[in-house]
């Protein structure tokens, strides 16, 4: 397993324009098809309209557990950032491999393919499975269906590695989100009469003051998990829009909120709690106005948090590939919470930071890809002892 076979592999990766928003197949199709010059089949898991798939490939025996290394194939756009550098040419420069996807997370799934030849000629005694999935930048949809195959199989895998960008440290855990959006349809009215309508916007503003009153509550110090940055379940509203003249009361008005949760710590409880305000407290004097007035809560998406303990079996393989018993806790969501959730036992360790991730310039060092290559190794090695 070399160096530049890593390399190379990711430049290839990274040459496929891989944004959420468009397909996925043709890198999906690269995979395969290398796969398969290997003697590996791949398993291909499509979403509805056959724009995307899911990866799957199984190296060593196909009747055991065995390990999977998973990792996300979309990316997050670059519209309006100011790169530098063609965010889809990889490009080197002083010790760092610049690109869209490098750090987030297609430095892991390079290492992973470039190990390929490793794996297969070793005799394993237990299996490693690549899954390639599409779709988590917007909400971890693209896995689920996959999941949804393998808990139907008479193998589970023992462990699922996330290669999420860590600098390469060993995490366990990472909190869940739910993203949901508010609808709120109030009377639209000459401004001049203001009374007479139901403001939309008002009562957006209300009910995102509500939201800031629950999150203030979450924050007491009774609710803090110190393994978490920051240590307490957050609520935040980051999309509003509504209105269309200042001299008309506006009639429509919707925001976008989400919650970040502690593991344990049900998200739809906020939402609950938001409901509850909006029916007792606003909806009342909104439809004395106009019986027609409402207020709706859409979900977006949502994933679970992941909190794998310290002294389990998953934890102990992390430690031995990872060199590192310092585990700890990431800000940012992955996929992991989905597989843990599926019955399978979930960390998360990978090349990079996610500090470069979703940023202009985005890249990862040539010291943490020869990293990720040399804990693949180390699994390899674990793998094959059985």
């Amino acid at each position: 397993m070399s160096e530049f076979a890593s390399r190379e592999l990711l430049r290839r990766l990274v040459g496929f324009p891989t944004v959420s928003r468009d397909s996925n197949l043709a890198l999906i199709h690269f995979i395969r098809d290398y796969l398969a010059e290997q003697g590996v089949s791949s398993e291909l898991f499509f979403n509805a309209e056959g724009t995307k798939a899911n990866l799957f490939a199984t190296l060593g025996p196909q009747e055991r557990g065995g390990v999977v290394l998973s990792g996300h194939t979309d990316v997050v756009p670059v519209d309006r950032q100011a790169w530098t550098v063609d965010p889809f040419a990889l490009s080197e420069r002083e010790g760092r491999l610049y690109g869209r996807g490098t750090a987030d997370m297609k430095g892991f799934i390079a290492s992973v393919l470039a190990a390929v030849p490793a794996f297969l000629a070793e005799p394993l005694a237990l299996p490693v499975h690549l899954a390639f999935s599409y779709d988590e930048e917007v909400g971890c949809l693209g896995v689920r269906s996959m999941l949804e195959a393998l808990a139907q199989r008479p193998h589970r895998p023992l462990l699922c590695l996330i290669g999420e960008p860590t600098e390469l440290k060993p995490v366990l855990g990472h909190k869940g989100k739910l993203a949901m959006r508010c609808h709120v349809h109030g009377a639209a009215c000459h401004s001049a009469y203001a009374p007479h309508g139901v403001n939309a916007i008002e009562y957006a503003a209300r009910l995102i003051g509500q939201l800031g009153e629950i999150g203030a509550a979450l924050a007491q110090p009774e609710l803090h998990d110190p393994r978490f940055d920051p240590p307490f379940s957050t609520v935040q509203t980051g999309v509003i829009s509504g209105g269309q003249a200042l001299n008309i009361v506006p009639e429509h008005c919707r925001f976008d909120f989400e919650v970040r949760a502690l593991p344990g710590f049900e998200a739809s409880s906020v939402a609950e709690r938001l409901r509850a305000y909006a029916d007792g407290q606003l909806l009342p004097r909104m439809q004395a106005v106009s019986k027609g007035s409402a207020i709706t809560l859409e979900p977006l998406s949502a994933y679970p948090g992941l909190a794998t303990p310290e002294d389990s079996p998953a934890a102990k393989v992390l430690a031995l590939i990872s060199g590192s018993r310092a585990f700890g806790t990431v800000a940012f969501g992955t996929e992991g919470g989905l597989f843990d959730q599926a019955g399978i036992p979930t960390v998360v360790c990978g090349p990079g930071s996610m500090e470069q991730g979703h940023k202009p310039d985005e890249f990862v060092s040539v010291e943490q890809l020869r990293g990720c290559d040399t804990l693949l190794l180390r699994l390899r090695d674990y793998l094959a002892s059985g």
